[in-house]
């Protein structure tokens, strides 16, 4: 199949879950013999940051505005088998327009943040990278999150066959690696800054290393701003790239993973740090959601904290208990949870829409 992609990004991995998904699914798309075309528009904290490594059956197209680049991505779609729109692409509602009057085999609209989504049309804001006549123009509606979104997507926004698509961890990029000392924690966490998940870090991680002042903590991620309740036992990194993401799980005896607020209100919705981490073979601490189960095992593949004494808890496990949940994580990840499993996923989401309008369902 040749797949055409409107998105917000893939070339940077800064601020942002997008990339490192699209990464690890074009690769496993890519092995399983199609090619991908992702447009994404070119601005300058992405050119500043951009990490994405050549890699065989991608081809990006960054362009400066719409108007420059659709003649191009016309020419593109004449030749496609499918055509996705994603949530944030910056030009979304133009691009769903193009790809819904164009004669590309399957439609779709890939929803990476439903959650977000819903919880904005619900405050009576529309995101602007939603066509204005809603989801029922597409053949195929994706979600990144299961369960009540789903029923959601249709009944809000009129989609008409919804699927669920959820993150993945690419086993090239995210496995055992040898620690490396300078990001050695006893609890770390690798996120971009979100106030919606603030209360949680400042109860799973902050608290935490104010009460084990001997410890060591460390997080990663961009946009934390100065006013962020620092200990001096909490060393910051301001930029990890995906390319050294497994040295900063492998160096962590204990990893947090903690979700957005209206991600873990709706549930079925696993951040892609989960899996990259349990790929790694690093212990997860993680916060609780409806439908966790369904991807990990509570306290046989992954620890579930509420409160800070549930971490500081955590923390204290022996080394032993630690490396049977990280074993099992690991092994449920390569069973359920790789790219590759997300590829076939995307593929038979896609072969059911077609076979549908095939037969005018």
């Amino acid at each position: 199949m040749r797949i055409v992609v409107f998105g917000l990004t893939i070339t940077s991995s800064w601020g942002n879950g997008h990339a490192t998904l699209w990464r690890a699914l074009c690769r496993a798309l890519a092995r399983r013999g199609h090619h991908v075309t992702f447009f994404e528009r070119d601005v300058p904290y992405y050119a500043d940051t951009r990490d994405l490594q050549p890699m065989p059956g991608l081809k990006t197209v960054l362009y400066a505005d719409w108007s420059s680049i659709r003649p191009q991505a016309e020419r593109i779609l004449r030749g496609a088998d499918i055509a996705m729109v994603t949530s944030y692409c910056p030009d979304g509602a133009a691009a769903s327009a193009l790809v819904l009057n164009s004669a590309v085999r399957l439609r779709t609209f890939y929803d990476l943040d439903t959650p977000v989504t819903l919880d904005r049309l619900a405050a009576g804001e529309r995101p602007d990278y939603l066509p204005s006549e809603g989801l029922g123009g597409f053949d195929l509606v994706l979600s990144y999150t299961g369960g009540e979104a789903l029923q959601r997507l249709r009944s809000e926004l009129g989609a008409r066959r919804v699927a669920p698509l959820y993150g993945s961890v690419d086993l090239e990029a995210h496995r055992p690696v040898p620690p490396d000392p300078r990001l050695r924690a006893d609890l770390s966490y690798l996120g971009t800054y979100a106030a919606d998940r603030q209360p949680a870090l400042e109860r799973l991680f902050v608290a935490p290393a104010r009460a084990l002042p001997a410890h060591r903590f460390v997080i990663g991620g961009a946009l934390y701003p100065p006013e962020f309740p620092w200990a001096e036992n909490i060393w910051f990194l301001r930029h990890m790239p995906p390319a050294e993401h497994a040295a900063f799980f492998a160096s962590s005896r204990l990893t947090l993973n903690i979700t957005r607020r209206a991600m873990a209100a709706m549930g079925w919705c696993p951040s892609g740090r989960l899996f990259e981490a349990a790929a790694c073979g690093a212990p997860i601490l993680t916060d609780s959601w409806a439908g966790l189960a369904d991807f990990y095992t509570p306290g046989g593949e992954v620890i579930v904290a509420d409160t800070s004494e549930d971490a500081i808890a955590a923390i204290g496990l022996t080394d032993a208990e630690m490396r049977r949940i990280a074993r099992a994580a690991r092994d449920r990840t390569l069973a359920e949870h790789t790219a590759d499993h997300r590829a076939i996923a995307l593929e038979d989401a896609v072969q059911a829409a077609m076979t549908s309008a095939m037969i005018g369902d």
